[in-house]
């Protein structure tokens, strides 16, 4: 079986569902706080065990910068993720996005509040961005799959590799 072609309608749902799901997390995050400049320096500021990293990030000159990456950052893995593009290119950043949530929210040993002990969300959301992408999730029901099909990037080795083309389909 390639790992492109699920098994079964089941799977391919789950796939899809779960690749929605994760996309729309990220795509409400930047709705949510589009244009709110300020969010983002509050967020670093209220963390607690990797306080000296984060705080000194919300006091220094480069927040507009990291508010525009956050902002944007959310949008456009949102929007890889549901719609399935590129998901090779932008699911590194997604767990690198969800493993540094993760760090700002811990208060060690617990994650936000004393109900998450070391793990929590943002752990499972990147495990399952990890497990979509070794599916080649943008392959189901995405437009990965139909970007491999596309000339240009079958002559291209980089744009290949972008969308998870597999020369054995």
């Amino acid at each position: 079986m390639s790992q492109a072609h699920s098994d079964s309608a089941a799977e391919r749902f789950v796939i899809v569902a779960l690749r929605v799901m994760a996309g729309w997390v990220f795509l409400w995050a930047a709705i949510r706080h589009y244009g709110d400049s300020a969010y983002v320096g509050k967020f670093l500021s209220a963390t607690k065990t990797f306080h000296p990293i984060y705080g000194a990030l919300a006091q220094s000159s480069a927040l507009p910068l990291i508010s525009f990456v956050v902002e944007y950052g959310h949008l456009l893995i949102g929007l890889s993720l549901i719609s399935g593009l590129l998901l090779r290119a932008s699911g590194p950043f997604a767990i690198l996005t969800m493993l540094l949530y993760w760090t700002a929210h811990m208060d060690f040993p617990y994650i936000d509040n004393p109900n998450y002990l070391i793990g929590d969300e943002h752990l499972i959301i990147a495990a399952v961005i990890a497990w979509l992408m070794i599916r080649r999730a943008g392959h189901v029901c995405g437009l990965d799959g139909a970007a491999a099909q596309m000339a240009g990037v079958q002559r291209s080795p980089a744009l290949r590799w972008l969308v998870g083309h597999d020369h054995r389909e």
